[in-house]
């Protein structure tokens, strides 16, 4: 009898894995189903194993591709099949494409409602507690290089936001314009009269050394406040 010749064909979930990648750089993710992006994600977070099981696992707990993202790491490694590893290489795509959508917005001018509200959700993205941050900008309302800066993190307590330290950054920055904002991560994104007194004060505050408040808007994952859009500012 001959010796039996070896299958050398690669195991089907590679050959699947291959399949994936190949269809991305033809059709990008437009063709793709979520759970296909979820496997497609997992297989650089899992290099070496089936993750057609896992990404199905991922998303029966989960829900959306958005929150398996935002799971975090004990969270993840909570589902069968997803390991210490393969939960931190899903928090470094996550961090990566947000950076990338971050300095992508950077680069242009903020001033419209929309802009802003973008660039702030993206800015708060992944939070699970509330902050306040102000944007510092030049004339041409682009970010200023080191423009963002967190000024209270935590439940949000108005009254120990001090504009004299708004006043101060604007002026170490040069700042021509600001953009004011707080993200509600779990909440209703209605300013509060708090809210409304605090921009005032930090609008006023402001015209002092020849800036201008372009806007305030409040944050969460689902929804959004502009000031400016509601002629507030």
């Amino acid at each position: 009898m001959g010796r039996k010749v070896p299958d050398l064909k690669p195991p089907r979930y590679l050959r699947r894995r291959r399949r994936l990648h190949e269809r991305f750089v033809k059709k990008g993710l437009e063709s793709f189903a979520e759970h296909e992006v979820m496997e497609l994600l997992l297989t650089f977070a899992m290099p070496r194993a089936d993750v057609k099981q896992p990404a199905k696992r991922l998303l029966a707990e989960f829900g959306r591709l958005r929150a398996v993202l935002d799971a975090s790491l004990d969270e993840l490694t909570a589902v069968h099949g997803i390991g210490p590893v393969a939960a931190t290489g899903l928090h470094v795509i996550r961090a990566a494409a947000t950076a990338y959508l971050r300095q992508t917005a950077e680069g242009r001018a903020l001033l419209e409602p929309r802009d802003l509200i973008n660039f702030w959700r993206l800015h708060f993205d992944g939070l699970r507690h509330e902050a306040f941050a102000i944007g510092y900008l030049d004339a041409g309302y682009r970010l200023l290089p080191d423009g963002v800066e967190i000024l209270q993190q935590g439940t949000i307590d108005h009254s120990v936001i001090c504009p004299r330290d708004v006043v101060a950054g604007a002026l170490k920055r040069e700042a021509a314009a600001l953009m004011l904002a707080h993200n509600h991560p779990h909440g209703d994104v209605e300013p509060t009269e708090s809210d409304r007194h605090l921009t005032d004060v930090i609008a006023t505050a402001a015209e002092t050394v020849d800036a201008r408040v372009v806007d305030h808007v409040v944050v969460s994952a689902a929804t959004a406040f502009s000031f400016r859009a509601m002629g507030w500012l």
